[in-house]
C-alpha cells in the first residue's frame, strides 16, 4: 500500500543532502529545523536504518543511508518527470481526446472540417463517438460533449456555443410532385419526416417563430427517424418535408438540393452546448477543442 508519509520523508532525506545541512533543507521546504529533523527520525524509524551521521557542524549520509539514497534519487526524478508531464498536458494540446458528438453536428459540421483542426495540434489523438444522447460523460472515459438543446439537469459543466435557426425544407422533386405550402397552415396537407427526441422518444413537436409570434404546425408523418443522416438523405430524396438545423446547409440551399419553405418565419432557434466535466484544471485539449468548436459555427 502507497504510504504518503514514506514519500514525503524521502523528500525531506533529499532536501537535507542537496543542502549539506537541516537548516538549509528547511529554508527550501518551507519547514522549521526540528521539523526536518523530526521528519528524517520518523524515517528511520519508518525502515529501521540509521541514515545520517549528525554533528555540531556537519551531517553526512551513513553506508546504509548512501545505499538507500542512490536507490531512491532516480526514484524521485521520475515522479517529478511526470508531475511535469501531466502539468504540460494541461497546457499544451497534445495526448488523447474523446469526443462524444451529435451525430448531426458530427456529419455535418465537425467532420468537414476536422482536418484543420488535425493540423492545427499534430499531437493530439481525436477519437469521435457519435451518440444520440450523452450518458455517463465520466464513466464513459469522454473529454467533452456536443450537444444541441438546452442543457439536462447534470453535474457537467455546460458552455453555449451558438445558436442555430431551425428552418423547414423540402426538395425540388417533392415539391414537384406535392406542391409547395405557401402558408404554416397548409402543412397539415403535406407529408412530413418526423425527428425522434431521444430524452422522451416521441417526435419533436414542429412549430413556426416570427418575433413573439408562434404558430403550431399540424403535421402528419409515415417516417420517424432517430439519425441527422437519415433524415437528410429522404428529404433530398423528395420523401417528405422535414425541419432541420440550418447550420451545416448552407451549401444544399445554395445550390437548390434543399429549399426553405418559410424563410420570413426565421425565430425558431436552437442551442448548441458543450459538456465537459468540471471547471477545475480544464485540459488544454478540451478547451481549444472548444474554442475551435466556436469558430466553425460563428
Amino acid at each position: 500500500m502507497f504510504d504518503g508519509r514514506l514519500l514525503n520523508g524521502v523528500s525531506v532525506l533529499a532536501a537535507v543532502v542537496e543542502g549539506g545541512s537541516f537548516v538549509r533543507a528547511a529554508e527550501t521546504l518551507g519547514l522549521s529545523p526540528s521539523g526536518v529533523s523530526r521528519a528524517i527520525a520518523r524515517l528511520e524509524a519508518r525502515i529501521n536504518v540509521r541514515l545520517l551521521e549528525r554533528t555540531t557542524r556537519s551531517v553526512r549520509l551513513t553506508d546504509e543511508g548512501a545505499r538507500f539514497y542512490a536507490q531512491v534519487v532516480p526514484l524521485l526524478g521520475g515522479i517529478e518527470e511526470a508531475a511535469t508531464n501531466a502539468a504540460g498536458a494541461m497546457q499544451s494540446v497534445r495526448g488523447r481526446l474523446r469526443i462524444n458528438v451529435d451525430p448531426y453536428f458530427s456529419r455535418l459540421v465537425l467532420g468537414p472540417r476536422l482536418g484543420t483542426f488535425m493540423d492545427r495540434y499534430p499531437e493530439l489523438q481525436i477519437e469521435i463517438f457519435t451518440r444520440n444522447e450523452i450518458g455517463d460523460l465520466i464513466a464513459d472515459g469522454m473529454d467533452v460533449a456536443v450537444r444541441f438543446g438546452e442543457p439536462p439537469q447534470t453535474s457537467l459543466i455546460a458552455r453555449q456555443l451558438m445558436q442555430t435557426r431551425v428552418i423547414t425544407v423540402a426538395s425540388p422533386a417533392y415539391i414537384e410532385r406535392h406542391g409547395r405550402p405557401k402558408a404554416p397552415a397548409d402543412m397539415a396537407w403535406h407529408t412530413c419526416i418526423f425527428y425522434q427526441d431521444p430524452r422522451t422518444g416521441r417526435a419533436f413537436e414542429w412549430e413556426l417563430r416570427r418575433g413573439k409570434k408562434v404558430v403550431e404546425l399540424e403535421t402528419h408523418s409515415r417516417i420517424l427517424v432517430n439519425d441527422a443522416g437519415t433524415t437528410l438523405a429522404t428529404c433530398l430524396a423528395g420523401l417528405g418535408i422535414a425541419q432541420v438545423f440550418l447550420i451545416g446547409l448552407k451549401d444544399y440551399l445554395d445550390s437548390g438540393q434543399l429549399i426553405d419553405l418559410f424563410p420570413d418565419w426565421p425565430d425558431e432557434l436552437f442551442p448548441l452546448y458543450a459538456f465537459y466535466p468540471s471547471r477545475q484544471h480544464v485540459p488544454a485539449k478540451v478547451r481549444a477543442f472548444i474554442d475551435f468548436c466556436v469558430e466553425i459555427t460563428g
